[in-house]
């Protein structure tokens, strides 16, 4: 009787086991496809402003141990609520802090339909950025969802995407991570004894050729507030001459005729490095105070590495 029950133990366990080892094959060979997106399910692309069209993609990725077997057909639709469930978990109440729906005159996706070939492990859908125009200040998405698909799993998690668009010119990027190194001389515009004045400056791109730039040494804000009042334009011709313009409220004159500070932009290279410099003399007034300012702006770049970063 024992060995019996011992044959019967033995064969449920290899019933078993062949159960386990088939849910285990199964799982294994399971193809899921997701979004390929960063934290948040967000994914960046800075935009160049020189160009009247950049292509980007937003891409699939198929996962399992072997490719597709057969094609798959992905439908998309544009979600705004994902921008508004982003907004609610990030910023809560802080509304000045909110993104936005990239506004459909900058964009064009000439299908919301993916086919994910049979034997691939990716699929691409492109679309097109025309960025003249856009506001360094703010958080523009395409808020992107599958809707349906018609074979293969989907992951949940990466169900959707905000396609986060960035832009950049060629003496800055809209991120915030621009920062110049200054050589400044400031007096008083009525006279008196001239400062040294040394620090860093956030430049940010407004449109393909012109940045915007804190003067003299006011402290960086992002807040409308504190452009409105002492930020400046710098506009750079083809030549490297610079305009100097106000941003909004600000009381700016430009000054010309001195050499050393003669408003130009130039590539500069010192016999190691190059840079971006940016050489200002200009007047501003902010409540009951005038001054004059001179200031040299650098910034180390490699042209090798920025040609890079453009075909991304």
């Amino acid at each position: 009787m024992k060995i019996k029950y011992i044959m019967m133990a033995v064969a449920l366990t290899a019933l078993t086991s062949c159960d386990d080892y088939e849910v285990f094959e199964r799982e294994q060979y399971k193809n899921v496809f997701a979004f390929i997106c960063n934290s948040e399910n967000v994914n960046t692309k800075m935009v160049h402003l020189d160009r009247d069209e950049t292509m980007g993609y937003v891409a699939f990725s198929v996962g399992g141990s072997k490719p597709l077997d057969r094609d798959v057909t992905v439908n998309v639709v544009e979600d705004r609520g994902l921008i508004d469930a982003y907004n609610r978990n990030n910023f809560d109440l802080n509304v000045g802090k909110y993104a936005k729906p990239l506004p459909a005159r900058f964009y064009n996706i000439s299908s919301l339909k993916c086919v994910l070939k049979a034997g691939s492990i990716k699929g691409e859908m492109p679309i097109s950025i025309h960025p003249e125009g856009l506001s360094p200040d703010t958080t523009y998405f395409i808020p992107l969802r599958v809707e349906s698909y018609d074979a293969c799993e989907l992951n949940p998690q990466k169900s959707f995407i905000l396609y986060h668009v960035m832009m950049k010119n060629k003496w800055a990027k809209s991120d915030g991570s621009t920062v110049y190194t200054m050589r400044g001389k400031r007096k008083n515009a009525a006279g008196g004894t001239e400062i040294s004045l040394p620090g860093t400056k956030i430049v940010t791109p407004l449109s393909k050729n012109s940045v915007r730039v804190m003067v003299g040494n006011e402290t960086y804000s992002s807040s409308k507030e504190a452009f409105e009042r002492a930020a400046m334009v710098l506009e750079i011709a083809d030549d490297g001459a610079v305009t100097i313009k106000p941003y909004r409220d600000l009381a700016i004159q430009q000054l010309d005729g001195d050499a050393e500070f003669s408003n130009k932009f130039y590539y500069e290279n010192d016999g190691y490095n190059t840079y971006k410099t940016f050489l200002l003399h200009y007047r501003y007034t902010i409540g009951p105070a005038s001054y004059e300012m001179k200031e040299e702006l650098r910034l180390q770049y490699s042209k090798d590495t920025e040609e890079e970063e453009d075909k991304l």
